[in-house]
């Protein structure tokens, strides 16, 4: 395109560079129009009056107004190249205590500080004697407060020609991290160095993760680390300086970069490099993180403090950061200690990135006029469904207020609680908080704060139904029921209640050392890692157990069947005391009954009762069972489903061989050497479990004889050498009514009919136990659980 401007007598033509697809174009002509456009002029002696603008003048301003806006041009439409970018930088030499700058940049965890003169990312002490209970299993994290764009969707031109083509590309900053780290460890107190430290852009400020301490590295946990769907959502990218070799590690000292996952897409062993992180030397070294946005490409060196940077890098790789964080992200350091600890200091720290600016809309909004049916059917969709939303709104108001009556019946009401406040105690039910998952919801972690009825924060677990439906309330309505009435030491006790806008929430006491399931079948390098269970807490693990459970069945005014007594149903609080939890599938008796009849059987496979799973009559007998099986589990470390042994698949069969072999002692478990336990009462306890696991239930001891053998009180039951057979119907028969029978939701699972017209139900451990039931897969325990607070079904 060229504009033609008479000079005189001479026309001169301007190539604009396609202006009329600049915005510039529009002023441009306007400004040429009132350079040309005849104005009167006053009387000039040198050119005789007259009309008219200087030509010279006129020329000037139009060739300067043509040189900037050409210049505008070329620089907007350059085809295919992104606008450079400004650069922040942050320098910090040293850091102080108390310094204003860093407090005021700076993000730090609640274990991190700065000490010494050096950012402290997981904790240290000068306190020698306070080793072992400051820096052992800790992890920290240090950020800046700035959220940077890490990345952006930025339109630029194609290259058309001048049709104005465009196309839009992922344009992600480059950044260049300087620091230097002190990893030492004391020899003396910590015979290996623990665990590392990571440079590390992350999703967010927040906390690390619950459990993050060990191998996780301040980064992630085992559940969030628990399968690679969920490594999937882990929004984070990181240089890991690993001082200690798990499984998935090369060695004790390397670099890894870790993408979403403490199990690094890319390794390098420092060895190699002459770099020992790992050495009780206290020596500092400096690393280079060096990231190039454009060539999606990460490069780390490493050298001692005080050298020039290498000449090659210690690890490179490919990296393309707009696919593993979120647009806006976070930049600094994670680390974490375990069992074995060190120092994971930052001792000075550059860093210089590229800033993307704010997006600023330049399109106009063409607003169209809709036409009259458009409208009409706009209208009309609008209306159904607002009349839909204030149908919901008035039933979920109902429902509400008749809960609230029903609760309101119960004796000794539990709290209630604003469901804004359970949400903020679980940061609006943060992922990362999920403790487990259950048939009829899921169970997350919450910090409920100091108010007017309790003058110190408590850690709670907030049980989230899942369904909103009127059977969910229900289920509801029956465990609230059974939990709100039992008061005793060995029962998890329920701290209040909530229902807002369909959402039912149940708030339980925190249990800190999660199930017993955890404890007795130890994981691998995905689940955290407990240490063995002592003998002296599996007798009185047992014990507890056997106290709420005798509490249940005869000291409460009313008679409660649990249904579920399982590992991963009995919760360890701090000391290790059990308690009894998960009355979801529990059924209260009336005084005239001593039995409870369902349509289906509830529980799980290796726990149910054989007289149970034929005539679907639940009774004290059945929960003693399972009892009897959780016992056998305690002193064996094996499931009760051994799912290696096909010929014997029962963990009971396996001990009442062993028993018939007379080494019946050779059924404890492994891990405990043979002094490390004592032999009369593991016999005691096996001969009980067994007894408990007979299959008839005349055989089985009642609550009351079982705690008489726990305490020592009555020799242990005399157990015949073989399994007796299971004999149907049990002594007396099966005197039970159809009257008896309740179609009740002892499950989660719906009703259906099969093809030939039988109606059947199962809940989802039944499901789990009998029709998905996998050898490989524990089907007692409590992985993707609440470890404080199973659900069970």
């Amino acid at each position: 395109m060229a504009i033609q401007i008479a000079l005189g007598t001479t026309t001169v033509d301007f190539p604009l560079l396609s202006l009329s697809h600049s915005p510039f174009s529009a002023l441009f002509l306007l400004h040429c129009a009132a350079l040309f456009l005849p104005v009167p002029m006053a009387p000039s002696a040198s050119c005789g009056g007259g009309r008219g603008r200087s030509p010279l003048l006129g020329c000037l301003l139009v060739v300067v107004s043509l040189l900037c806006l050409r210049a505008m041009v070329c620089r907007a439409q350059e085809p295919g190249q992104l606008q450079p970018l400004e650069v922040a930088t942050y320098n910090y030499t040293s850091f102080q205590e108390g310094n204003s700058k860093e407090q005021r940049e700076l993000a730090f965890s609640r274990e991190a500080r700065i000490y010494k003169g050096a950012i402290q990312v997981s904790p240290d002490t000068a306190n020698v004697g306070s080793y072992q209970d400051i820096m052992v299993n800790k992890s920290g994290s240090v950020l800046l407060q700035r959220r940077f764009t890490m990345w952006s969707h930025v339109d630029v031109d194609g290259g058309g020609g001048g049709n104005g083509s465009a196309t839009s590309r992922v344009q992600v900053v480059s950044f260049n991290s300087t620091f230097s780290i002190n990893v030492f460890h004391l020899p003396d107190s910590s015979p290996r160095p623990g665990e590392g430290l990571t440079f590390v852009v992350a999703p967010s400020r927040d906390e690390p993760p619950p459990g993050s301490y060990g191998g996780y590295l301040g980064l992630t946990n085992a559940t969030l680390e628990s399968s690679p769907a969920a490594r999937a959502r882990n929004r984070f990218v990181a240089v890991e300086f690993d001082t200690t070799k798990q499984d998935y590690d090369p060695s004790d000292n390397h670099v890894g970069l870790n993408v979403g996952s403490v199990v690094s897409v890319k390794t390098a062993n420092l060895t190699a490099f002459r770099i020992a992180t790992n050495s009780s030397s206290p020596k500092n070294y400096t690393a280079w993180v060096e990231y190039d946005g454009e060539a999606r490409h990460v490069s780390v060196y490493i050298g001692v403090r005080g050298e020039p940077k290498p000449a090659s890098p210690v690890l490179d790789s490919p990296l393309d950061l707009s696919e593993h964080v979120p647009e806006q992200a976070y930049v600094g350091f994670t680390a974490s200690t375990g069992t074995d600890f060190e120092l994971n200091c930052i001792l000075d720290w550059t860093l210089s990135i590229e800033v993307i600016p704010e997006k600023k809309s330049t399109t106009w909004v063409v607003i169209v006029a809709v036409v009259v049916p458009v409208t009409v059917v706009a209208v009309g969709v609008a209306a159904f469904f607002l009349a839909r939303k204030l149908r919901a709104r008035r039933s979920m108001e109902r429902r509400q207020e008749r809960l609230e009556q029903q609760l309101s019946n119960l004796p000794g009401m539990p709290r209630g609680f604003a469901y804004d406040k359970l949400k903020k105690a679980t940061r609006n039910f943060d992922e990362r908080l999920r403790l487990g998952k259950g048939g009829y919801g899921m169970v997350y972690k919450g910090v409920l704060p100091a108010d007017e009825a309790r003058p110190e924060a408590m850690d709670v677990a907030v049980k989230r139904f899942i369904r909103d439906d009127g059977k969910d309330v229900t289920d509801f309505l029956q465990e609230v029921d059974i939990i709100n009435r039992l008061r005793h030491k060995n029962i998890v006790p329920l701290i209040g209640w909530c229902y807002k806008k369909g959402q039912l929430l149940l708030v339980y006491e925190f249990m800190p050392n999660g199930s017993l399931d955890q404890h007795l079948f130890r994981r691998g390098v995905h689940e955290q890692r407990w240490p063995v269970l002592s003998w002296a807490r599996r007798y009185a693990i047992v014990g507890d157990v056997a106290a709420g459970l005798h509490y249940v069945h005869h000291e409460y005014t009313r008679m409660v069947l649990h249904r579920d007594v399982k590992a991963s149903n009995v919760l360890l609080d701090a000391s290790f005391r059990a308690r009894l939890g998960d009355f979801g599938l529990a059924r209260v008796l009336d005084d005239d009954r001593e039995a409870f009849t369902d349509l289906h059987v509830a529980g799980t496979r290796g726990f149910i009762a054989p007289e149970y799973s034929v005539g679907h009559k639940a009774s004290r007998e059945t929960d003693v069972f399972a009892f009897g099986a959780l016992v056998l589990e305690v002193v064996t470390g094996q499931l009760a489903l051994r799912a290696g042994d096909t010929r014997c698949p029962l963990l009971s069969d396996w001990v009442w061989q062993m028993h018939g072999r007379g080494a019946l002692l050779g059924a404890v478990d492994q891990s405990l050497d043979a002094d490390e336990f004592d032999h009369d009462e593991a016999g005691r306890l096996l001969l009980l479990a067994l007894a408990c696991s007979s299959p008839n239930p005349g055989d089985r001891p009642t609550m009351p004889q079982v705690l008489q053998v726990l305490s020592k009180a009555a020799p242990p039951p005399e157990v015949p050498p073989f399994k007796p057979q299971f004999v149907w119907p049990p002594e007396g028969g099966a005197q039970f009514q159809l009257s008896d029978i309740e179609v009740t939701t002892s499950g989660t699972g719906g009703t259906s009919t099969g093809g030939d017209g039988v109606l059947t139900r199962a809940t989802q451990s039944m499901s789990t136990s009998y029709d998905s039931f996998q050898p490989q897969t524990a089907p007692n325990s409590s992985d993707g659980y609440f470890p404080a607070l199973s659900s069970g079904r």
